[in-house]
């Protein structure tokens, strides 16, 4: 399993451009699971109901992880709309996106050839105006400790960008915190080390 953190759209993207007196409408989205990926596409159809061709693809996972890639071509003929819309987004390093690409159509048919280069390429453009932000892969650790060892432990937590989810204040203190995957073994490490041993670190999540 890959726990390396990889990007993610910031913000939708918008691309729009005519081809011959088709009308080809790009739009991509955070989508992070197959569900909202679908709930996306059906969006646009929704939007653009008028449209001949709502084409689409999705990376609902890792850029990686092809178990969650989908496409359709929409009624467009096979292989020209809904691969080179996934070969774009496959090929991008993003993760959690979809993409549908409208297609309003003006009468003069482009081909095979210029299908794919259209969808393609509404996608790759789309693609260069496309904000995206890191995704860290986190995990939750709990810990137990003495009241005195909380100054100890917040210094610990600061230098490794841990994050407090909650906290339980009775006669010892338990705190979950949310940590990067990769952070988890030094993090522990330190705690161990500085506490001797006293801070009692127990994972809450398999991964």
């Amino acid at each position: 399993m890959n726990l390396q953190p990889f990007k993610i759209p910031s913000a939708p993207a918008l691309f729009e451009e005519e081809i011959k007196k088709s009308v080809f409408i790009t739009h991509l989205a955070h989508t992070p699971s197959i569900e909202l990926a679908k709930e996306f596409v059906d969006q646009i159809k929704q939007r653009h109901s008028g449209a001949r061709h709502n084409c689409w693809g999705f990376v609902a996972g890792r850029p990686e992880n092809s178990m969650k890639f989908g496409f359709s071509d929409d009624g467009e003929p096979s292989g020209t709309a809904g691969k080179p819309i996934l070969a774009q987004l496959a090929g991008s390093g993003v993760g959690e996106i979809t993409a549908v690409v409208t297609r309003y159509s003006g009468g003069i048919k482009l081909g095979t050839g210029g299908l794919v280069k259209a969808y393609g390429g509404g996608v790759q453009q789309a693609l260069k105006l496309l904000q995206t932000i890191e995704k860290k892969i986190t995990t939750n650790l709990k810990l137990e400790l003495d009241y005195s060892l909380m100054p100890l432990v917040q210094s610990v937590m600061a230098e490794f960008k841990a994050e407090q989810v909650e906290a339980d204040y009775q006669s010892r203190i338990t705190i979950v915190v949310a940590i990067e995957v990769n952070q988890v073994s030094p993090f522990t490490q330190t705690i161990i080390n500085k506490s001797a041993a006293k801070v009692l670190v127990t994972p809450l999540d398999d991964y």
